[in-house]
């Protein structure tokens, strides 16, 4: 059945290859991708679906295409780039540069394969268009911005996404990473962490650096800071749970005989069970709070908490019913168990809002038979990953295997008319 759906994706191959160029020629930050996101908009109106709405949760595009009675579908893709400097030279890597939310000019890349996922969809919502007659039931098609603030998914559903358009029975999405062209993995239950993201001030009083006995130094605080938080999961998180707790930013002072005033922080904390991620989110206050007591704090630190994402469940049941549609379309063989993910994704919202379930899948976008060698020796942290400024997935046959996966997905879950021989009735 999946294969009469996909047989037409042979004749628009070489566009939607012409579209991943464009997209990953002209990446967009979070929260800017209007460009992109009218392409895509324009995508759905070729296609021929129902409705399209832009610009719900600030730059995100939503398709309707209704088909008859039977269940509702959301197909989700993400497509903001990240604030990194390309270096595949492949030629039609990006040069873009940008001014980000904190005013500061820096490089753009789809260095997460966002670009890849938002063609992908719109492959796969043209080869559904195009074939319903096999098929009833309604389709929601989701592009999703900011993924990469851990907000896009937040903002559209605030937005009034399933108040203002119809409300899915699963949501199914998929992300490229550092697997052979051609394969997909998958897990079930938690498949990536919950993610929250922390700014901390602490608070000294500055002075020369000559006269440190007259001064509150901040930056040996925040030295502190950094060396006791690595002890929250190695001495609070038992060992048979998974935590990351990272300081990824480090700001202080302007030269090297002044002590400064403040001292900033980023923290970065992955969990993948809201007890732990409780544990670690307080245990993270304690400590800062007390190295700022310990070091003469002339106020308490601020802390900012922001970029919040639920760790990302897929469904069991409903993992167990598209991994086998997958297993049946590509063959076993092509598609493999994954361990947890500690990246976080924000996809999860959308199904946590509704309590309905949420399937997410991976699939491989690094050429097949060396990565397939690096597996099988060991060498995967050779291999480029995702936000490396070296990835840029292989345009087939990662393409092709990501369009077919979204609408094998689809199908799983759409009433499936296996004779063919009438058009379902839009409504």
């Amino acid at each position: 059945m999946s294969g009469t759906v996909t047989a037409g994706l042979a004749a628009m191959r070489e566009d939607l290859a012409d579209l991943y160029r464009d997209l990953h020629r002209h990446p967009e930050l979070s929260l800017q991708e209007t460009r992109t996101a009218a392409l895509l908009a324009q995508r759905l109106r070729d296609a021929g679906f129902d409705e399209i709405t832009e610009g719900v949760g600030g730059t995100g595009v939503v398709g309707v295409l209704r088909n008859g009675d039977g269940p509702v579908v959301m197909l989700r893709a993400d497509f903001d780039a990240l604030p990194v400097e390309e270096k595949t030279g492949l030629p039609y890597a990006s040069t873009v540069r940008a001014v980000d939310g904190e005013g500061r000019e820096v490089p753009v890349m789809h260095a997460c394969g966002h670009d890849m996922h938002a063609v992908c969809l719109s492959g796969a919502a043209a080869l559904l268009a195009g074939a319903r007659t096999r098929w009833s039931g309604t389709l929601l098609v989701v592009f999703q911005p900011a993924e990469e603030l851990a907000s896009g998914a937040r903002d559209m559903v605030a937005d009034g996404l399933f108040e203002r358009f119809p409300v899915p029975s699963v949501v199914l999405g998929q992300h490229v990473g550092p697997l052979p062209a051609g394969f997909l993995g998958y897990g079930s239950g938690p498949v990536m962490a919950a993610a929250d993201s922390l700014n901390i001030t602490l608070h000294g009083r500055g002075g020369h650096g000559s006269r440190p006995e007259a001064a509150v130094d901040p930056v040996l605080m925040a030295a502190h800071v950094v060396t006791r938080l690595q002890g929250i999961v190695a001495r609070e998180v038992p060992p048979a749970e998974t935590a990351v707790v990272t300081v990824g930013r480090l700001q202080a002072g302007t030269k090297d005989n002044i002590i400064p005033d403040t001292a900033e922080l980023g923290v970065n904390i992955r969990a993948f069970t809201p007890a732990v991620r409780d544990l670690v989110r307080a245990a993270v206050e304690r400590v800062v709070e007390g190295e700022a007591r310990a070091g003469g704090a002339v106020s308490p630190p601020d802390f900012t908490w922001f970029a919040s994402a639920p760790a990302l469940v897929s469904d069991p049941d409903a993992t167990k019913r598209t991994v086998a549609a997958f297993a049946a379309h590509f063959g076993a063989q092509r598609i493999l168990p994954m361990p947890q993910v500690n990246a976080s994704e924000d996809v999860g919202v959308f199904g946590e809002a509704l309590g309905i379930p949420t399937v997410f899948w991976f699939w491989g976008g690094l050429e097949t038979e060396p990565t397939l060698a690096a597996y099988a020796q060991g060498r995967i942290d050779e291999l480029p990953g995702n936000h490396s400024p070296y990835f840029a997935p292989v345009l087939e046959p990662t393409l092709t295997t990501g369009v077919e996966a979204l609408v094998v997905a689809a199908l799983s879950w759409l009433d499936v008319n296996l004779v063919g021989d009438g058009a379902a009735t839009p409504q």
